[in-house]
């Protein structure tokens, strides 16, 4: 390394820095003597408003950032876009609180010593790239540019995997796939031929009838949709809760259906079984667009409710008057997809079973339904082909798991510890925290271990940047530019993410890290333009649009088009046969069930129950537990135990307890919730708390890390997707 004139060691164990006053409700968590405000404009007097969007979360909702006499003071919805229509969920309101992080990271970081002992070296920007640089080169010598890896979340990670690409490599993945949507898009594709989509494809504001089979609306805060389910609720929409919390969604539910954990496929049979043998579904829908109908219909005569019963613990008679309804209500009855779907490692079968449920109802392609989803045509940069890798992705050998569409982290995980079927010898990890993201924390930290080069970019020095070798610090959504989104809704938009202030030390956008980082690589001929802007304004102009419009309005929105089958939407369904397949020629020919079949799921070991975890309407995932206006609203999370069982072990809510799981692994102390909301047979966490890593001195050690407990995963044998509701946990009370 080049000598460093500005080097000094950074030991980061110390105490949090004392705060004082600043302004309004971030006065108690801001020194002003710091440098946050160093370069914010105090020479503008009164409010300025500049468009954006939001990154709190992967929804990526419209919204208008306010400041007020030079400094950042509020933001909210705005009110053009079709996503947040105006209104922001907690978590996007609270989003200048990432901007006054006091923990975020400020400037970039070499290891010192040994990884995972956070003893860091400050360097230059110039000086963080040489190193970089100088591996990721002497990794290609060695082994081909193949072997560097990257894992990502979210559209900021998009120029950073152009410069991989051009690197050479194709190893690019996020845990969106494997860890979470992934079987559920399968599960469609198999069935419709396509998938669900992100933002989800949902029509819930029109739907008559809403089931929501462990999606936990209005919890799990995705904006639009919580809107919608408002909205619907308000308008008199029955809903349908089957899960084994009282959830915020059941509260509103007209039916809930407190399930057995593991159990939801044989409830999602039983339906069809009452379904189709009472001939209650759309026989129209399914004799135009099935495919394999008579097969499934003998298929599913086994499913009764009687048979469901001792399965689901659900009364016969309650399954068959939640099948009517949600019949009644055809097509206008829409069975949620969920979101987060890897939970028992047959979870592609499940989503299928969704799928095929939706189908019997004649949901796909109706209004209060599934919409087809429609986007602007805004071209491609006009950038040089990529290398053509002569190896091949490595994470899915002789295509074990074939229907896999997108890069499996953990196949990623596993090339690593094993160096087949070729070494991964570097990760480039950009704003996903892989230590809470991927089950198994043991087998995440074993693989970094036989890394060369670990680069992780980020705001927040999250536990994964603990492990690298080079941290580099990013600016904060409010303070740069991120690649267009050019969104599939039901309205087609682009919108623009751009600065509303600047960053406040030694941050940087991701562009610009990507860009340099290309050029010091000798790649720099694959970002021809010089600034961001220079980009948007090629892409824009080629779709005969305006960034300057783009730029003061924060969106530009499409005409509208049709969005439903029975608006001139062509009914098309991209499977082998061309229809809705009720019997799926690929799994057949693949060898995998056609038709979906229940697997019971493992019982609790005597003494345990079983873990499960969800969201939290003012946090996302573990990267906001330091954001002090968030954390404010909720510090910590609490282990939802029922009432009776709580009893059993002498506790009360407010009690602080450690968790052990199946392996012997103790969690952090945390918080008793006592009550009758939950199954005895289970217990619930928020996850995204107990954070170790040491430089988040606010959020440190604060309430208890449900992925440290995930030690066992279950993998789903047609995606790779790791099923992770198959932990089981006891309670320390002593150790507390």
């Amino acid at each position: 390394m080049n000598s460093i004139s500005r080097r000094k060691f950074l030991k980061i164990t110390g105490a949090v820095t004392g705060t004082v006053a600043a302004t309004g409700v971030l006065g108690k968590f801001v020194n002003k003597s710091e440098s946050v405000f160093a370069k914010t404009d105090d020479s503008k007097d009164g409010i300025k408003k500049i468009p954006t969007f939001c990154d709190i979360c992967f929804w990526k909702c419209g919204a208008i950032a306010y400041l007020k006499d030079g400094k950042l003071w509020k933001i909210e919805g705005n009110p053009e876009d079709p996503l947040s229509k105006g209104r922001l969920c907690p978590r996007g309101t609270g989003g200048i609180g990432a901007h006054y992080d006091p923990d975020r990271l400020r400037s970039p970081l070499v290891r010192k010593n040994n990884r995972g002992q956070e003893e860091w070296v400050e360097v230059t920007w110039d000086e963080a790239f040489d190193v970089i640089a100088k591996k990721m080169n002497k990794i290609k010598e060695q082994y081909g540019p193949e072997a560097m890896a990257m894992f990502s979340h979210g559209i900021g990670g998009n120029f950073l995997k152009h410069t991989i690409k051009a690197f050479g490599s194709s190893n690019i993945t996020a845990p969106s796939f494997a860890q979470c949507r992934g079987p559920r898009d399968v599960g469609f594709r198999l069935t419709f031929g396509e998938d669900v989509s992100s933002p989800e494809r949902t029509d819930i504001e029109n739907a008559k009838c809403i089931v929501l089979i462990g999606s936990h609306l209005g919890e799990n805060m995705h904006n639009t949709q919580v809107q919608e389910f408002a909205a619907a609720n308000g308008k008199g929409a029955v809903i349908i809760v089957a899960d084994p919390r009282y959830s915020v969604a059941a509260s509103k539910a007209k039916y809930y259906l407190p399930i057995k954990p593991g159990t939801d496929t044989a409830l999602l049979l039983a339906w069809m079984n009452v379904i189709v043998n009472e001939n209650l579904y759309n026989k129209e829908y399914v004799e135009k667009y099935g495919f394999g109908f008579e097969q499934f219909k003998a298929e599913i005569q086994q499913y009764t409710p009687e048979w469901a019963y001792p399965e689901t613990g659900l009364e016969p008679e309650t399954i068959r008057q939640t099948a009517r309804e949600m019949s009644f209500h055809k097509p206008e009855t829409l069975v949620h997809p969920g979101r987060h779907a890897t939970w028992y490692g047959d979870d592609a079968q499940r989503s299928r079973a969704i799928a095929l449920l939706n189908a019997l109802l004649g949901s796909w392609g109706s209004k209060g339904g599934f919409f087809t989803p429609v986007s602007m045509d805004v071209p491609a940069y006009p950038y040089p082909e990529y290398p053509k890798s002569e190896k091949g992705k490595v994470d899915n050998p002789d295509h074990k798991y074939p229907f896999a569409h997108e890069t499996i982290t953990t196949g990623i995980r596993e090339a690593t510890l094993t160096g087949k079927p070729y070494p991964i010898k570097g990760w480039l990890v950009y704003a996903t925290n892989l230590i809470h993201a991927l089950p198994n924390e043991a087998e995440t930290i074993q693989a970094i271990q036989n890394l060369d080069l670990m680069v992780v970019v980020d705001v927040i020095p999250s536990e994964i940047a603990g492990w690298a070798d080079v941290v580099l610090p990013e600016s904060v959504y409010l303070e740069r530019y991120d690649d267009l989104n050019v969104e599939w809704f039901k309205q087609p938009f682009v919108a623009l993410r751009q600065p509303v202030v600047e960053s406040p030390n030694e941050q940087k956008p991701n562009w610009w890290i990507a860009k340099k980082l290309a050029e010091k690589l000798g790649l720099g001929h694959y970002f021809p333009w010089n600034h961001i802007e220079d980009y948007f304004k090629q892409r824009l102009s080629s779709a005969g649009l305006s960034f300057d419009e783009l730029q003061k309005n924060g969106i530009i929105k499409g005409a509208k088009k049709p969005i439903y089958f029975d608006e001139g939407v062509p009914a098309e369904f991209p499977t082998p046969s061309g229809k809705i397949e009720f019997y799926s020629l690929q799994l057949a020919q693949a060898g995998f069930d056609p038709i979906p079949k229940y697997k019971r799921p493992d019982p609790p070991p005597s003494g345990y129950y079983r873990l499960l975890f969800g969201r939290a309407p003012v946090h996302s995932f573990g990267r906001t537990q330091s954001n002090r206006i968030l954390s404010d609203m909720m510090d910590e999370n609490e282990v939802w135990i029922n009432e009776n069982i709580a009893k059993q072990y002498g506790l009360k809510s407010g009690d602080y307890i450690k968790l052990k799981n199946q392996d012997g692994i103790i969690s952090n102390k945390v918080k008793v919730k006592a009550t009758q909301r939950i199954r005895k047979d289970c217990v619930y966490m928020v996850h995204g708390f107990g954070h170790n890593s040491k430089m988040l001195k606010h959020a440190y050690m604060k309430g208890a890390s449900d992925s440290q407990l995930i030690t066992k995963y279950n993998t789903d044998p047609l995606m790779g997707g790791t099923g992770m509701n198959v932990n089981f946990v006891t309670f320390e009370t002593e150790a507390a």
